[in-house]
């Protein structure tokens, strides 16, 4: 990947759903050529931009799950995970002995759940579950750990005039909530979070303006979120791991958004559990990850305790499969 590349995919990751045009601007570039990497990029596997719901924008729990397995079983049992439509994140963790993954659970249906079937696996040998208390979002918590990062300046030429970019971490009294009426809308962008709102009206039946206020309202009221999904390794970051810390309850909040704010930090949420916040962080090298966590997560003066779990080899991001380290198509 060249530095067109890069500055293509660090403009996505700052929001998903940007115009070729402000890429370019950033870029460099013409409008054509960020369209025609663009296009590259994702048939080649290394990036991927959906809509998916976001953690409180319905009525299902979100879980981290740690699934402790017989070895021989580990590969099997995380691709059966990996092949269901409510987790996401499905990774082969600590020597091949453990699965972690994210899940989603229906209070009213909950016997369908990745948490009731679970014990009912003959190669599962224990897990524990940890319900997801809350996630840190806004546009400083963005994976940013390329060499050369946007700067200031060309991150608010990207989002000037953006009223769908959630502006901070703050509680807003609570995210729109997604209804049975979204589904059309959903399943468009659930396949490409891109898709133009013209294309969205024909494919929903929807009134260009009803698509363009739906959509606004879902995104920053947290129903929705733009999950760019990228493969590391294409990029030269080959260290991602779990990091499951234990904080001081009172200092639980800034933690994780200190966290959050770390450009090797792709992930942050507060847990349930004695290990209170759970962080992912990609690096280059395990040189790296060892450098993080000792330099930056233990200057942190409320961690008191951080169990690092290295990924062996991811299954699942976000929605998206992941075959021979690239993304595979919807």
């Amino acid at each position: 990947m060249d530095r067109t590349d890069r500055r293509i995919v660090q403009c996505l990751l700052q929001d998903g759903r940007v115009s070729f045009r402000r890429i370019a601007h950033v870029a460099g570039v013409s409008e054509q050529t960020v369209a025609r990497r663009y296009r590259a990029l994702v048939a080649e596997g290394a990036v991927r931009v959906r809509a998916l719901p976001g953690h409180g924008g319905s009525r299902e729990q979100t879980w981290a799950v740690r699934v402790q397995c017989r070895p021989d079983a580990a590969d099997a049992l995380a691709g059966a995970l990996a092949a269901r439509e409510d987790t996401s994140f499905v990774s082969v963790t600590s020597g091949g002995a453990e699965i972690v993954c994210q899940t989603r659970s229906d209070p009213a249906h909950p016997h369908g759940s990745v948490l009731h079937r679970l014990p009912r696996s003959a190669s599962v040998l224990g897990f524990h579950a940890y319900a997801v208390l809350h996630v840190h979002l806004g546009p400083e918590a963005k994976w940013r750990a390329f060499d050369e990062p946007l700067t200031p300046a060309e991150v608010e030429l990207l989002h000037e005039g953006n009223s769908s970019v959630p502006d901070d971490d703050g509680d807003h009294g609570g995210p729109a909530l997604l209804g049975e009426a979204d589904a059309p809308l959903l399943a468009e962008l659930a396949l490409d979070g891109r898709t133009g709102v013209l294309d969205l009206a024909r494919a929903t039946g929807w009134s260009k303006g009803r698509v363009s206020s739906r959509l606004d309202e879902l995104l920053c009221g947290r129903a929705l979120y733009l999950a760019v999904d990228l493969a590391y390794a294409r990029f030269g970051f080959h260290a991602t791991a779990y990091l499951w810390l234990t904080v001081n309850p009172g200092s639980l909040r800034a933690t994780g958004a200190a966290l959050s704010r770390h450009p090797e930090t792709t992930f942050a949420a507060a847990v349930t559990g004695s290990a209170n916040l759970l962080v992912t962080v990609t690096c280059r090298t395990m040189n790296d990850l060892y450098a993080y966590v000792a330099d930056t997560v233990g200057a942190l003066p409320a961690v008191t305790q951080v169990d690092v779990v290295p990924v062996l080899h991811r299954l699942k991001q976000a929605g998206t499969r992941l075959h021979n380290g690239r993304l595979a198509p919807a």
